[in-house]
């Protein structure tokens, strides 16, 4: 029997474990997963992995609004997990997804929600395994909240990209115009007029980044998803980690016209805003031509571009440079430039 088809939102019913309970599951959730998912309905997932080596994360997502201009909170969830495994040079495989929904959510925005992430997970050829739902009253949470963990496997001929291999002298790849995503997020949320034309960069690159490793994998040192904090907070922290310093050409960022005014409308450095489809590369000179000629073939990669290296600069600090020759500090972000972008 389908009870949730007399009803249009979510009622904390649905979170006790009973017939409610049963039938979100059942009858709204599982089926529009589809063959994403591969779950048994038991207590844990049980599968076999050939390989002896694994990746594994786990993130949560908070975003505001939860649905934006060309994706979802669904969308979102999906792609962060899969990106953070794949940058590590693992093969995203299996996810869990698990989901804390308010009290009054309307039934026809969870399924949207279910959609995008089967959707995605399709695009990125990943399989949820095992999840789980929660209920709270109105007001405990703001519409709803995702996890998704994650498990990916490195094969035979798989290389492990870790920060302690980023050499000095590696050429710095971007691998598509930073700042999109929270300026879309953000023109949505306070009514800035930039949304149409500015769109979020949420994708799941793990196809993109396989592509590159099959032909680069001993030359590629390191990768990163520009998330929070953006190439900023990332260079910082991979610069402190293997104690080099950094230097990036500004006039080499690849920035949409349109961010970059809001940015400066807000007083924000685009430097810092995050992205959701967005990498950071390092990797050796010799081949960083031909890097950037296999990214551009992708459709999430066309606006790649070399935009810095790593070199002696003073106090191993990350520099920048525009096109008159200023040089000035990118320093550690302090707090967070914009709340819930993720």
């Amino acid at each position: 029997m389908q009870l949730s088809k007399d009803l249009s939102t979510i009622i904390l019913d649905h979170g006790s474990g009973g017939l409610l309970s049963q039938d979100l599951v059942t009858n709204i959730i599982v089926p529009r997963l589809g063959k994403r998912y591969l779950g048994k309905m038991e207590d844990s997932a049980v599968f076999k992995l050939k390989e002896s080596t694994i990746a594994m994360t786990t993130d949560s997502f908070v975003i505001d609004p939860i649905f934006f201009g060309n994706g979802n909170i669904g969308k979102i969830s999906i792609c962060g997990t899969v990106n953070d495994l794949a940058v590590s040079g693992a093969k995203p495989l299996y996810l869990t997804l698990a989901m804390v929904i308010e009290e009054g959510f309307p039934l026809s925005d969870l399924k949207k929600i279910l959609e995008a992430i089967t959707e995605t997970a399709k695009e990125a050829g990943v399989y949820i395994v095992a999840g789980d739902t929660k209920v709270v009253r109105k007001g405990e949470v703001d519409k709803i909240f995702i996890n998704t963990s994650g498990v990916g496997v490195f094969t035979q001929d798989s290389t492990k990209l870790t920060m302690s291999s980023v050499k000095e002298g590696d050429d710095i790849i971007v691998t598509g115009q930073i700042g999109n995503h929270s300026i879309h997020i953000l023109s949505m949320r306070e009514g800035l007029g930039y949304e149409q034309k500015v769109l979020s960069d949420c994708a799941p690159l793990n196809k993109m980044i396989d592509k590159v490793l099959k032909k680069h994998a001993n030359n590629i040192h390191y990768m990163r998803d520009l998330t929070r904090g953006g190439l900023g907070s990332a260079l910082n922290e991979i610069s402190t980690a293997i104690n080099k310093g950094i230097e990036i050409k500004l006039y080499e960022i690849p920035i949409q016209q349109e961010t970059q005014m809001a940015a400066d409308m807000l007083g924000v450095n685009p430097i810092y805003l995050a992205n959701e489809g967005t990498l950071v590369i390092f990797c050796s000179p010799d081949v960083a031509n031909d890097v950037i000629a296999v990214l551009k073939a992708d459709k999430y990669g066309k606006k790649s571009s070399v935009v810095g290296k790593v070199k002696r600069t003073k106090d191993n600090k990350v520099i920048s440079v525009n096109n008159e020759g200023e040089i000035k500090l990118i320093d550690h972000l302090y707090g967070q430039e914009l709340p819930r972008l993720c």
